[in-house]
Order: C-alpha cells, then structure tokens, then sequence
C-alpha cells in the first residue's frame, strides 16, 4: 500500500516503541473455560475419522496453536492448514515450514479459502495420508472422513465450503462468521468429495487452557479468536499500532488520511474518529451549568481500525515476525 513520500520519510526515521506494556493484564480472562468440554466431544468422534485436518491463521503460524490437539488427537494423520494467506507476509514462508518439520509437522498447506487459493492441494494430501495409514476398525470402510479443529475463527467452517466448492460444485454447508463461536458444536457429517468419497466433521473453535504470555494473547486476539471487548478495543488497538509501526508498515496512515504515522494510539484514533466522523456528545459539569461537548468516540474508532486491519486493507502482516527472526536461517 503506498503512503505519500514526507510521511514515509518522516515514518521511516522515527523511534517507535521497542516494547509494549504486559503488565496488570489477566489473560485467563480473555478466554472462556468451558472449551473442554469441545476437547471431549471431539476425542469421543475420534473413532469415527481416518484423519485430523487442524487450521490456523497464516499471521500467528508458530503462536497460538492449542497443544492439547497433539496430545490428545495425535494418534490420527495431521494435515496443518494455514488459512487467511492473503493477509499474512508470507517472505519467510520457507523458514516456517523448516520449523513446522522440524517440530513433526509434515503436511502443511497455505490456504485463501476466500479465493480458493491452494484448496486443491488438501485432498490429495488427505487421501495419500488416509492411504498410507493403518485404518484399525475402519480399513473395510470405502469412505473416508477427517475432523477439522483448530482454535475459533481461524476459517475451518471457511475451508469445508471452499472444498465442497472445487470438488462437489455446491453451496455452502456451514455457516460462517467473522467472530469466534460460529460454530458452537461437533455437528454431523459433511460431504466434501465424491473421489474419493469423503466427509469432513466441523468442530467449534477450542484455545488452549493456558495461553503462554500475554503477547500470544494479544496476538490471538488481534486475529479474532475472542471478542474485542474482552481484551479491549483500545488495548488491542493500540497493540495493533505497535505492531504495524514496528513493521513499518504505514499503510494506516494512507487509509485514513492522517498527516503521517504516529505511535501514541490516543492521537492516532482521534483523528481516526474526527476522520469518520464517529464523535459523541458528552455532558460536563462546570461551576455555571451543565454544556454539551463534542469528544471522539475512542472505543467506535478503534473497532474499524481493528476491522480494517483484520479486512487486509492496511496490508499483508506476519505477527510472528519476531519470533521468525529468532530462529536460525533457512536451509538454501
């Protein structure tokens, strides 16, 4: 995305922050505890698939990942979807998919389930693993079937109407949302190919019960895994900020029509909120009377920079960048 050229300049030699502020906040908070609940229904079908098709979000692929589909669920072939490639700054792509290996993950595929992008990969994928695997009590069964987890809003009801789209040319079965807990139960199955037959069980989103730092968290919730308001919208706003200055990504700073970037998010969302014209009237008390001011609306300034992040129209964002650089070279 292009920003005028004084901003730019004035953007690209200025000292964001090299940290943001983690204290005081209860990530426990953020993140519903009756998930288990999920985890259990979902290890109860465990005999009823061939194969685990897990989809997570290609801006967090080393972040966020519950740990207990591993352990609980790692019995069964894994393929690992990484959805919303469209959004994500997939330079390091390579040096993802060396960690992922190195870590056991061996069938990972990007994915834009919007455009269909790479949709055609997983079935075969699927397929060979299902084929190449011991069935136990389902070798005699002609049909194949796969669970799909992973945490909420990551796209998994996205990607069984995007195959069922390539491969049965029909509709969507599922629905989807743009918020965490569209899909609120393990539901029956759905077919998604005819060669080879095969359905697929749509699960509800499940967070791992320990989240391992607040910043994972923040990143969870930038990508939609909970709602807003639990975190905060200014919080998560402002973390956003962080991160995109970081990045030097300015895309925001075009988007809204700001004088140039700017790394205090009070300033950034007034002039978002005077630019949206999204203001409230406030009542305040003086010595000579009540008068009616006009204030920014914080909180409905910060929702649309959050929806215009999460919408990629402030540009690509690889929020495990740091966790990447920390890691060693990709083999050539």
């Amino acid at each position: 995305m292009r920003v005028a050229l004084p901003a730019l300049c004035r953007a690209a030699g200025a000292a964001w922050r090299e940290s943001f502020p983690l204290g005081g906040r209860d990530v426990a908070r953020w993140f519903p505890g009756h998930m288990a609940k999920g985890l259990k229904k979902m290890q109860s079908s465990l005999k009823l698939v061939d194969c685990i098709i897990e989809v997570h979000d290609a801006r967090i692929p080393l972040s966020g990942r519950n740990p207990l589909f591993q352990e609980t669920l790692g019995l069964k072939p894994h393929v690992l979807v990484l959805n919303k490639m469209d959004l994500a700054d997939l330079k390091q792509q390579q040096k993802i998919i060396q960690h992922l290996e190195g870590e056991g993950l061996k069938n990972v595929v990007f994915t834009n389930c919007v455009k269909d992008e790479n949709i055609k990969q997983v079935i075969p994928l699927v397929r060979g693993l299902v084929e190449g695997s011991y069935r136990y009590h389902r070798g005699e069964n002609l049909e194949y079937c796969a669970m799909v987890i992973g945490i909420p809003n990551v796209g998994k009801s996205s990607l069984i109407n995007a195959l069922r789209r390539q491969h049965l040319g029909k509709g969507k079965a599922t629905r989807v949302g743009g918020e965490p807990g569209i899909t609120r139960a393990v539901m029956s199955r759905i077919q998604v190919c005819d060669r080879p037959l095969l359905f697929l069980l749509d699960t509800p989103g499940v967070l791992s019960p320990r989240i391992e730092s607040v910043e994972i968290g923040l990143k969870l919730a930038l990508c939609g895994t909970v709602l807003d308001h639990l975190v905060g919208e200014e919080t998560l706003a402002d973390y956003l900020l962080y991160t995109l200055n970081r990045h030097r990504l300015f895309g925001y700073v075009q988007h809204y029509g700001l004088d140039g970037a700017c790394d205090d998010i009070t300033s950034v969302l007034k002039r978002v909120a005077v630019r949206l014209g999204k203001t409230q009237k406030v009542k305040v008390f003086t010595g000579t009377g009540d008068v009616n001011v006009i204030q920014p609306n914080y909180p409905a300034a910060a929702r649309d920079f959050l929806r215009t992040f999460r919408s990629g129209l402030l540009g690509p964002v690889m929020l495990d960048r740091d966790v990447l650089q920390s890691l060693p070279l990709a083999a050539p």
